[in-house]
C-alpha cells in the first residue's frame, strides 16, 4: 500500500477530510484554532498520504450507536396511526423555499460561508462603538464601509448556494 500515499487526492478525498476534521471538531477533539489549520492543510494536500497526516492522530468515525452526538433513532410510528407530515421547517424552525427541510450540508455550507464575515463583524462594531464613545459622537458608521460590501457578496454566494441545492433536490425528486 506504499503506492498509494503517493496518489494524488481528489477534491472528493479533501472535503471527506474536511467532514472528519468537523465531526472532530464538534465532538471536542480538535481547538477552533487547531482545526482551522488542519482544515488548510487538508485542502492544499495533493496525495493521500498528506491527507492521511492530517488526521492520523484522530480515531475513526464512530457508529451512531457509540457517538454522543447522534441522536436517538426515531421510533416508528404505532400500526394504524397516519404518517406525520412535514411542516416545511427546517431544523431551526425556518421555512425553506421548498417547504421541505433544509440539508444539514447547506447549512454547514452557509456557516462556513458567513463565519468569516461574522468574526470581522464582532471586531469592528465593538471597535467603533467603543471610539464613539470615547469622541463623544458619531461621526460615521465606518465598519459599513467594510462590512456592507463584503455583506453584499456573501449574502449572492448564499443565495446561490441555496438555489444550487434546492435545484438538486428537485431532480433527485424527479428520480
Amino acid at each position: 500500500m506504499d503506492g498509494h500515499r503517493e496518489m494524488r487526492a481528489a477534491d472528493r478525498d479533501r472535503e471527506a477530510t474536511a467532514e472528519r476534521l468537523r465531526v472532530a471538531l464538534e465532538e471536542g477533539r480538535l481547538g477552533l484554532h487547531e482545526y482551522d489549520e488542519r482544515l488548510a492543510r487538508a485542502y492544499a494536500a495533493r496525495t493521500y498520504g498528506e491527507l492521511d497526516e492530517v488526521v492520523a492522530d484522530l480515531p475513526g468515525v464512530a457508529s451512531a450507536e457509540r457517538s454522543a452526538l447522534a441522536p436517538p433513532a426515531p421510533t416508528p410510528p404505532p400500526a394504524g396511526a397516519e404518517p406525520a407530515t412535514s411542516t416545511g421547517s427546517g431544523p431551526s424552525g425556518a421555512p425553506t423555499a421548498s417547504g421541505e427541510p433544509e440539508a444539514p450540508e447547506t447549512r454547514s455550507r452557509l456557516l462556513w460561508i458567513w463565519m468569516p464575515w461574522l468574526r470581522v463583524a464582532a471586531i469592528l462594531v465593538p471597535i467603533w462603538l467603543i471610539s464613539a464613545v470615547a469622541s463623544g459622537h458619531v461621526a460615521g458608521v465606518w465598519p459599513l464601509w467594510v462590512l456592507g460590501p463584503w455583506g453584499g457578496l456573501v449574502l449572492m454566494q448564499s443565495v446561490g448556494l441555496i438555489g444550487v441545492d434546492h435545484g438538486r433536490k428537485r431532480r433527485d425528486r424527479r428520480r
